[in-house]
């Protein structure tokens, strides 16, 4: 999936989206820029719910089709609200979990590393990005990927990175479980998953 301008898609979204722009130097950047902005027309309803919709498809790498096929799955469950239906489908995608675990740093580079077979799943080579792990699974770095540069450093980026509550790693086996996880709204996400379903629902 092609992302374009990282910095300039975050500056327009109003939300540091990438990994790369969530930093000091771009939060100050962004806080002198808007210092010197001139007043600009307040959004409508409608255009606040598509920048959601965009900050939400942007964090998690998922193009349009995706995104729409996710809502749509999402509104036809009747386990939770759509909002965290939604939720569930974006963060237990196999690329988001690699990415949740801190094997990689980014939701572009876990994504393009799932598609070169670098992971398996219960045993299983998968090369989908978009694969949906459930509770119970296995997620383990693949015996002949192990000693490449990608993941040689893998029990260093694990302690600066805090594992989502819903994972646990074994450092032995280089694998990842799913553990039965909880999903909610949270107020520290940088997207209104309301708005998004409202989105959809015009």
């Amino acid at each position: 999936m092609k992302i374009g301008p990282k910095y300039k898609i975050a500056r327009r979204l109003k939300a540091p989206v990438f990994e790369k722009t969530q930093t000091q130097k771009f939060s100050l950047r962004e806080e002198r820029k808007g210092k010197r902005k001139r007043f600009s027309k307040p959004k409508t309803d409608f255009g606040i719910q598509l920048n959601e919709k965009q900050k939400a498809r942007m964090f998690y790498c998922v193009t349009e089709k995706q995104f729409a096929k996710y809502v749509k799955q999402s509104l036809a469950k009747k386990a939770h609200t759509p909002a965290v239906n939604l939720l569930q489908s974006l963060e237990q995608r196999l690329d988001n979990v690699v990415w949740r675990a801190g094997i990689l740093p980014t939701h572009l580079s876990a994504r393009q590393a799932v598609s070169h077979g670098h992971f398996l799943v219960n045993g299983k080579k998968v090369y989908v990005p978009s694969f949906a792990v459930k509770s119970g699974d296995k997620i383990s770095i693949r015996e002949g990927s192990r000693g490449s540069k990608l993941f040689s450093d893998v029990a260093d980026k694990k302690t600066e990175t805090t594992m989502a509550s819903w994972l646990t790693w074994d450092e032995t086996k280089k694998e990842i479980e799913v553990k039965d996880g909880t999903f909610t709204e949270k107020a520290d996400l940088l997207f209104d998953l309301g708005q998004v379903i409202e989105y959809y629902q015009r």
